[in-house]
């Protein structure tokens, strides 16, 4: 990973699951994504960080998910208490339903912005006429891909403009590379280095360049009020795990990605390459800190794309949980 850490960096995300009060919980459910960019995640399961954090008094669950939707979904629903997540996602849920909280960053960066091989395409202005894979319809990649088209005087399709966006899953997009069914891809890591090493594809925008670079938010830590309202140790107890996690990422970089291979691998069944996703890593830059800046400047593009009815994000973040947790 690179090492702009901002002291002590990382993007996972856990929730806490519970039935019944809010108060003096005895049990947590980590929900994250089976993705590179909740690497922290699987570092603080694996190395035992939540645990040891939490105490054995409390049960731990957890609940992958594919998508920030389905994430989101399942917190509104009280099936998850805290996790990492996209914050497109997390911001569009709390337009509608204001009953979660960003507490954390978790990763920044680790976005890029792809070209199939013989597409012709040698910047954005390029863009003009060609289809882009995305993850899904509202994803941050989504929202990222928006606002570099904007900056050149592009627009999506479905504003007005030329270019089409094709929701695709990340895993599936270098097959659309090979039939030539899209042209670019806006995708996260560690998919931009397997474009690159299996189908030759170019990076047109790397993660110093693609939307707010490097403090482009691609993760972050988001939780449900009333469980953080009702259990401020155990939130804070998370964020501990949490940044004992991202030290162990910046520490030891390879055995992270080892144990971030393997975790996937047993969960999922899918065997990722080893030394393509260490390489990826150093695309990504977790961060605990919050751009509310750049998180504002999501929620407009969200809005202005018709996804919500407002980019007014007042009271989603909330640091107070992740400077008490850093004090102790």
């Amino acid at each position: 990973m690179k090492k702009r850490f901002v002291g002590l960096g990382i993007f996972l995300l856990f929730v806490i699951a519970g039935c019944g009060s809010e108060e003096n919980a005895d049990e947590i459910h980590i929900g994250y994504f089976p993705n590179f960019t909740h690497i922290t995640t699987v570092v603080a399961l694996e190395n035992g960080y939540f645990e040891e954090e939490l105490g054995e008094d409390v049960n731990i669950e957890t609940s992958t998910f594919p998508n920030g939707s389905a994430f989101m979904e399942a917190m509104s629903t009280q099936d998850i208490d805290i996790g990492t997540v996209g914050p497109s996602p997390a911001t569009t849920t709390y337009l509608r339903n204001p009953e979660h909280e960003i507490i954390a960053g978790a990763v920044n960066g680790g976005a890029v912005l792809a070209t199939r091989e013989g597409s012709g395409i040698e910047s954005v202005e390029d863009l003009d006429g060609m289809s882009v894979a995305i993850p899904t319809i509202g994803s941050t990649q989504d929202i990222m891909l928006r606002a570099v088209l904007s900056e050149v005087g592009l627009a999506v399709e479905d504003d007005g403009g030329t270019v089409s966006m094709v929701p695709q899953a990340p895993a599936d997009t270098s097959t659309l590379f090979q039939q030539e069914d899209v042209d670019a891809a806006a995708t996260q890591e560690p998919w931009g280095v397997y474009l690159e090493n299996q189908v030759d594809a170019d990076i047109l925008l790397d993660e110093e360049e693609f939307a707010w670079g490097t403090e482009s938010t691609t993760t972050v830590v988001t939780a449900r009020q009333a469980f953080t309202e009702g259990n401020e140790e155990l939130t804070q107890a998370y964020l501990r795990a949490h940044a004992r996690a991202v030290e162990f990422i910046e520490e030891n970089q390879e055995e992270a990605v080892e144990l971030f291979v393997n975790h996937i691998e047993e969960a999922t069944g899918n065997e990722l390459d080893y030394e393509e996703t260490l390489e990826a890593s150093n695309r990504l830059n977790p961060t605990y800190e919050i751009n509310e800046e750049v998180l504002q400047e999501m929620a407009t593009i969200s809005y202005e794309a018709g996804y919500t009815q407002s980019d007014d994000i007042e009271g989603l973040v909330n640091q107070t949980f992740i400077e008490n947790a850093l004090e102790e």
